[in-house]
């Protein structure tokens, strides 16, 4: 690589991403969108010919790569192949995913192409998208939506994406065809007002689905009509929903997808097998044992066991079969949700019980409706719980979800001579806060906002224009 230096981080604390090293004081050259050194102590330097950025106070990590996320490619959203996502709310998904720290994003709906995974604009994340099309995983999404899936999508497959760019294979099932948490939000409460013509909240949705079909959405795990129609009276919908009434919904809305998810599980395993990417499945309680079966049948294939958190779960099931996947080779990631700082449907048990149990590779944030908190918001969390070393726990956002998924982050992940330059710049006592983030060398956040410092010009590009 070239040894020309465009820019210097100097003062700071570095974690490098490996999961151990952090030097208290130490400098960072970029050159041409590359380290160039990492140098322990300060370093000597010509203030017209390199960009300095003093970083005293502050820790540099390698840029946030998060591997699970919706929301932010313009085709068929969620692994429903629901409608696109407004073009506005793309933009304000990336935005919010870029000043927490995320340079690099997987956007894991499963059934959009790679040609939709920029939508035509410029903005500095760098998105990605993955692939499920596979028969029973597109027939799941008509089951329940489909309505973003045109005969394109319908008929496209996992060579075609991957040949297109695809980084990696899922997300298989999701909340809207395992009954999770789309359904919670967006489904059950849409069935609901159909029939009722009342708003259900996220919460009541949970409650009435439990009580039709259990967590594990079988429907001898079903409670009696009293007990649902005192959920009903709770929630102010006796008057104009009787338990029947009630079953009939849920079991309309939820079931119809299940089985044809499931199914899809052992089609991406396969495939997942045979191209060698990685593959993202919905680790939840009505997915987790048939996980376990493709898993053991297809040892080969590198699987992430995606939000292992997942509400569905109490928190000792969460722990007991993070570690029968693991067993098996499987990654464990988990998600920020909602379950942080937000706590708008979820709260941290089942991810503060695998983190403290040791059962955690990656963390990533998922969708949680568009309420998902922040990956370095969850890290300081564990950090200041003292559940994990600062090192550690930020590999878990950087050095471990690069060995986890080589395709898309190549020479990411890890602060070292030769890497590409993503760097995130945040608060020293709470890792928590941005400050600046560089992508490839180029600043793209500067003082939180994003923009700013001539969108990353060094002193010599500057002198250079």
């Amino acid at each position: 690589m070239s040894n020309r230096l465009d820019r210097i981080i100097r003062g700071a604390c570095v974690i490098t991403g490996d999961g151990a090293t952090f030097h208290e004081n130490a400098s960072v050259g970029i050159g041409e969108g590359r380290i160039v050194f990492v140098q322990p102590g300060n370093i000597s330097f010509n203030p017209d010919e390199v960009d300095v950025i003093d970083a005293h106070g502050h820790t540099v990590i390698p840029g946030v790569i998060n591997a699970h996320a919706h929301g932010c490619v313009s085709g068929p959203s969620m692994p429903s192949g629901s409608s696109p996502i407004d073009s506005d709310v793309i933009v304000w998904n990336r935005n919010r995913h870029l000043l927490e720290g995320t340079t690099t994003l997987l956007n894991v709906c499963g059934l959009a192409l790679p040609d939709e995974a920029f939508a035509g604009d410029a903005h500095p994340l760098d998105v990605h998208i993955s692939t499920a099309h596979t028969p029973s995983n597109i027939e799941a999404a008509l089951a329940i939506d489909g309505a973003g899936l045109s005969e394109r999508h319908r008929h496209a497959s996992i060579d075609e994406a991957l040949s297109q760019g695809a980084k990696a294979l899922g997300e298989v099932g999701g909340g809207q065809t395992l009954g999770g948490g789309a359904q919670e939000y967006r489904f059950i409460p849409e069935a609901m007002k159909r029939v009722t013509g009342r708003e259900v909240s996220p919460l009541v949705s949970r409650q009435l689905r439990n009580a039709v079909v259990g967590r594990y959405l079988r429907v001898e795990d079903g409670v009696p009509d009293g007990e649902l129609e005192a959920i009903l009276d709770e929630a102010g919908l006796s008057d104009v929903c009787s338990a029947q009434t009630c079953r009939q919904v849920i079991l309309a809305s939820v079931m119809p997808s299940v089985a044809l998810a499931l199914r899809g599980f052992e089609e991406v395993a396969r495939e997942a097998a045979r191209v060698g990417f990685p593959v993202i499945f919905h680790n939840s309680a009505p997915s987790v044992e048939r996980l376990i079966e493709v898993a053991e049948k297809y040892p080969n294939a590198n699987i992430v066991a995606g939000h292992s958190n997942h509400p569905m779960f109490l928190p000792d099931e969460s722990v007991s079969f993070a570690r029968e996947l693991r067993r098996r080779g499987v990654t464990i990631d988990v998600s920020t949700l909602d379950s942080v700082q937000t706590r708008w449907r979820n709260n941290p048990a089942n991810f503060d019980a695998l983190i403290e149990a040791g059962c955690v590779d990656t963390i990533s944030t998922d969708y949680a409706g568009g309420h998902w908190d922040g990956i370095l918001v969850a890290i300081q969390r564990i950090v200041r719980k003292k559940q994990m070393s600062p090192a550690a726990a930020v590999a878990l956002a950087t050095g471990n979800v690069a060995r986890a998924f080589p395709q898309l982050a190549g020479d990411r992940g890890l602060i070292e001579k030769g890497r590409r330059a993503d760097l995130v710049i945040i608060d020293h006592v709470n890792l928590g806060r941005v400050r600046h983030v560089i992508i490839h060398g180029k600043v793209v956040v500067w003082n939180g906002a994003i923009g700013g410092k001539g969108w990353g010009a060094s002193a010599a590009e500057r002198a250079a224009r």
